[in-house]
């Protein structure tokens, strides 16, 4: 039977603060024996096409660029 996991305030703060401002994107917490042991925090950024394009001509029209290069 599996263990009921122990809890203490310190990693319920821990894991507040990762979910806390994340606006897409997950949280995976992992137990071992009942316990807590790790938290891991992805984030995605999302960007509208209007606002990639906006950046995309901002960017084209600046003398600092990142260029691909093909190798």
């Amino acid at each position: 039977m599996a263990k009921p996991i122990v809890l203490d305030q310190e990693w319920l703060e821990r894991i507040a603060t990762q979910v806390n401002g994340l606006e897409y994107g997950s949280v995976l917490i992992t137990v071992h024996d009942g316990r807590v042991v790790q938290i891991d925090r992805t984030e995605r950024k999302r960007f509208d096409a209007a606002s990639v394009k906006t950046q995309h001509r901002q960017d084209h029209n600046s003398s600092d660029k990142l260029k691909a290069v093909n190798g």
